[in-house]
């Protein structure tokens, strides 16, 4: 099977399309002919050697598609369903091999394409408003607007009838707005954001991040979710401890600490959603496989609005 693979450490040039042997299930196991990739900017900090491991890697975190063989111990109804699945690589390929507890059936009214847009980033938004204890009427401030997790978080805290500020770029806003942010904040012409706010969720990150958390209210919370912008300056914690008085809290956030039957409940409520209407997918991007590093460079340039995606 073709799979990119990332030849070494260093610029989007360096995704290379490779021939690698086809997979085989394990015990507890199944192979997904892959239908659509996410791309994400985990890949990215990946592909640039930002966390850790060694090049000669396939990236990619959650594919859709059609499921091929199964490994033993094994419900054979998965087979030829079409699922979802976050891993934790190996997604840049024509198959994906996953845990079957991880797999989440997918509704037929749903296409492949809008369940990866929705995916990790719509899991992200939601365990972050939980995490946040984000409820109606509070002020909320989303970092990253045009983002996928931005995007996500958006409809997940309007939904809450929560007051939504996004920051975003002039050309995004428009989107944003319909998605349910009752203020927008352009940061491509200067507008400043005014708080305070009851919770920040911040997939942006950065040296910026001491000057958002002074924008907390009482008992306001934060959640860091990304590093689009890099890591924050490490004494960024002397900010909170500066507002000691109005008793911020500041947290992460990774999937990685969420258990797979709390993914399934959750991709389940996810999809559930925006078979109904209530939740939008929104396509930043959709790019064939071979061209997997003009997708990295679309998602650097910070001009995309949504999800980018790859299809084999």
């Amino acid at each position: 099977m073709r799979a990119i693979k990332v030849r070494a450490f260093g610029a989007a040039d360096q995704l290379t399309m490779s021939e690698v042997p086809d997979l085989l299930p394990g015990k507890g196991q199944l192979v997904i002919r892959v239908e659509v990739i996410g791309v994400g900017l985990v890949d990215v900090l990946k592909r640039r050697g930002s966390i850790g491991g060694d090049p000669g890697f396939i990236p990619g975190s959650e594919v859709a598609g059609r499921v091929i063989s199964v490994g033993p111990d094994v419900d054979d109804g998965l087979m030829g369903l079409r699922v979802f699945v976050q891993g934790s690589g190996g997604g840049y390929a024509e198959q994906f091999l996953a845990e079957a507890s991880a797999v989440v059936v997918l509704p037929d009214q749903l296409s492949s394409e809008d369940a990866v847009a929705l995916g990790i980033n719509s899991l992200v938004a939601l365990f972050c408003v939980r995490q946040t204890r984000l409820k109606r009427g509070d002020q909320v401030l989303i970092r990253g607007g045009s983002g996928g997790i931005g995007l996500s978080s958006v409809q997940a805290a309007a939904r809450l009838g929560a007051v939504v500020t996004a920051i975003t770029r002039s050309e995004a806003a428009s989107k944003i707005e319909a998605l349910g942010a009752n203020r927008v904040v352009r940061r491509d012409i200067g507008e400043k954001v005014t708080g305070p706010f009851d919770v920040i969720i911040d997939p942006v990150g950065g040296d910026d991040l001491s000057a958002f958390i002074g924008t907390l209210a009482v008992n306001g919370r934060y959640v860091l979710v990304g590093a689009a912008a890099g890591f924050p300056e490490a004494t960024f914690g002397r900010a909170l401890l500066g507002m000691f008085q109005k008793s911020p809290s500041f947290s992460v956030f990774s999937m990685a600490s969420v258990s797979p039957e709390e993914v399934r409940a959750a991709a389940d409520q996810i999809f559930g959603a925006a078979t109904q209407g209530s939740l939008i997918p929104v396509i930043g991007g959709l790019f064939s496989l071979s061209e997997a590093a003009t997708a990295h460079s679309s998602l650097e340039s910070g001009d995309v609005i949504g999800k980018v995606l790859l299809r084999p």
